[in-house]
């Protein structure tokens, strides 16, 4: 049993469903129906009863999470206990695609400065996953935005931005002072893809259902209001090319720039990371 199976397993099994598993694990439904396939062959019995609605444990299914979760934890802990004894301590960030936050830069030389034996390795994503592949198992800890499914996750707000609503410059909105969502109603707005976590895409579509082309980095949303003169909601203080506008939201929530961990990691390298982004953060 391979242990990214067996976290695909734990996963379905929380949620008792796999369109749900799949996109907290942001993958596709179909090779998450096979590694379970697959385990169930090795385990050489049915882990899951399915149905149209969802899935239930079968008594095997009962005792395979018991033993999966302290295999998995086991697991984490040797990882950290092999690193610290051969003398490598690596933690794996994860950030979301959205490089002019000026906060990442501060954080990254506070972090410098108080662990400089410490191996970083960053992996950057795009918007289609605001958890930056920490439940896929790829990184360690992630500093990105809520909101979003935070099942089984530990999240520490670091900042509140407020949002606005990117504009062509030549559209007449782009001249106001401001503006609600209900303004923008009869405009299109980018969306992204399907699978994509649904309490982060409500949150960007302004808590509504929108059409739009579809995106998945900063750069194709730009894009997409230039050459289609869609809309889209962006943190306010960004920079954007002269032929874009952003017009501040009244009645938008703000956005919660976010550090998120595995709420069962007992990595000492995220607790010292969590407290060096809160205190970077208040800066």
């Amino acid at each position: 049993m391979e242990l990214r199976t067996l976290r695909y397993f734990v996963t379905v099994a929380e949620e008792l469903h796999f369109g749900r598993a799949a996109a907290r694990l942001h993958m596709s439904q179909p090779p998450l129906s096979r590694a379970i396939k697959h385990l169930e062959a090795d385990v050489g019995s049915l882990l899951f009863v399915r149905s149209p609605t969802g899935v239930t444990l079968t008594p095997v299914g009962s005792v395979l999470l018991h033993e999966a979760r302290a295999l998995l934890d086991h697991a984490d802990r040797v990882r950290v206990r092999v690193s610290a004894a051969a003398g490598v301590a690596t933690i794996t960030i994860g950030i979301l695609g959205d490089g002019t936050d000026p906060g990442v830069a501060r954080m990254a030389a506070a972090y410098r400065r108080s662990r400089p034996g410490i191996d970083i390795r960053i992996r950057e994503t795009d918007l289609t996953d605001p958890t930056c592949g920490l439940r896929a198992g790829v990184v360690d800890v992630a500093l990105t935005r809520a909101p979003f499914d935070e099942t089984a996750l530990t999240v520490r707000a670091l900042r509140t931005d407020p949002v606005g609503v990117v504009l062509r410059a030549d559209d007449p909105l782009a001249r106001r002072d401001g503006l609600r969502l209900a303004e923008l109603s009869d405009h299109r707005w980018f969306q992204f893809p399907q699978g994509t976590d649904p309490i982060w895409q409500s949150y960007w579509n302004g808590g509504r259902p929108r059409e739009g082309p579809v995106v998945r980095a900063v750069q194709e949303c730009l894009q997409a209001v230039l050459w289609n003169g869609t809309v889209g909601l962006a943190p306010l203080g960004h920079d954007l090319p002269a032929q874009l506008a952003v017009v501040p939201l009244i009645d938008m929530p703000p956005s919660r720039v976010v550090a998120v961990w595995n709420e069962s990691d007992t990595n000492p390298l995220i607790r010292s990371f969590i407290e060096i982004a809160t205190t970077a953060y208040r800066h």
